[in-house]
């Protein structure tokens, strides 16, 4: 791992196709949750063509055979981050139809939602966006390792120094923001990547985490358009602010790169942001062990127990 920006050919404007240029994925499987909307379907589009059988995993299966249709090599199947019974019944039926698992992309996910609680009181945000991907990497952890040189991509977003996890009230039990239970969740999903870097390195497992940047997509189904107004996100037409937003093949290159390139071989834990490795914060090593510690707690899933 480095802290040092480590460059390459792409940038904020190379697209899926672009990164995936002259890769040949044939013979690899990969997980994308989320993968049939938004990012997270450009993805799936872009592992399947490059030749990667693509397992989605979705809530709702029915609208993902939908948009997937028509994509080779893709197959659908059903869970619900919010509900671990349902993680751990995809992760066994995953498990006896797939030896191997060679690239995971914890791509779903929601923001700014008003409060709501799930499983067993969960903060929602939290409990999707991050609690359900670290019981599925945990989960799958068998077949991670099983392909000698897995790669778990958790997608997050423009990290900012003010961003914190509420040690003494993760669940926002004491008053919701929503905004900072997004950040919340967001700030795990790096120190999540960071960890597991750490952890998976000796079973040949590498974690990234990355920054996709400003897409339009479903993600803002929650925002009012008043509230995109006064981000400076669009105007009152509804017109975007010039040059803020990238493209949804722009928006999954980081995370396709990340998941597939070579240059990546000798990283872990890192975050990345317009294909380029931007490092880690030194000071995450020990929120990334204690919010580990927390998942595991709460999970009561700990891979470091079959490490």
């Amino acid at each position: 791992m480095t802290s040092d920006t480590t460059h390459t050919m792409f940038g904020a404007h190379s697209t899926t196709e672009d990164v995936l240029a002259g890769v040949d994925l044939s013979g690899r499987t990969a997980v994308v949750t989320g993968g049939y909307s938004g990012l997270g379907l450009a993805t799936t589009r872009a592992l399947a063509r490059a030749g990667a059988r693509v397992v989605v995993p979705a809530r709702r299966p029915d609208a993902a055979q939908q948009a997937l249709s028509g994509v080779a090599g893709v197959e659908v199947d059903q869970v619900d981050l919010a509900d671990l019974a349902s993680v751990r019944a995809f992760a066994e039926r995953f498990l006896r139809g797939h030896p191997a698992l060679d690239i995971l992309i914890a791509g779903a996910g929601i923001m700014a939602c008003p409060q709501t609680r799930v499983g067993p009181g969960w903060e929602a945000q939290f409990a999707i966006n991050h609690l359900g991907h670290y019981a599925l990497v945990n989960l799958l952890w068998p077949a991670l390792t099983a392909s000698g040189a897995a790669r778990v991509v958790s997608v997050a977003s423009g990290r900012d120094p003010s961003w914190r996890i509420r040690w003494d009230d993760v669940q926002f039990e004491r008053g919701y923001d929503k905004w900072e239970a997004y950040t919340q969740s967001k700030l795990a999903n790096i120190l999540f990547a960071r960890h597991l870097g750490l952890l998976g390195r000796p079973h040949g497992v590498r974690a990234f985490s990355v920054n996709p940047g400003y897409i339009q997509t479903p993600l803002q189904r929650h925002l009012a358009v008043e509230e995109m107004v006064a981000a400076g996100w669009i105007d009152v037409d509804g017109t975007p602010a010039p040059g803020l937003f990238k493209t949804v093949e722009q928006g999954a290159a980081t995370q396709v790169w990340a998941a597939t390139s070579p240059h990546l071989d000798s990283y872990g834990g890192d975050y990345c942001v317009d294909c380029q490795v931007a490092g880690a914060s030194p000071d995450d090593s020990g929120p990334a062990a204690r919010l580990w510690a927390l998942s595991a707690d709460l999970t009561g899933l700990d891979l470091v127990d079959r490490a």
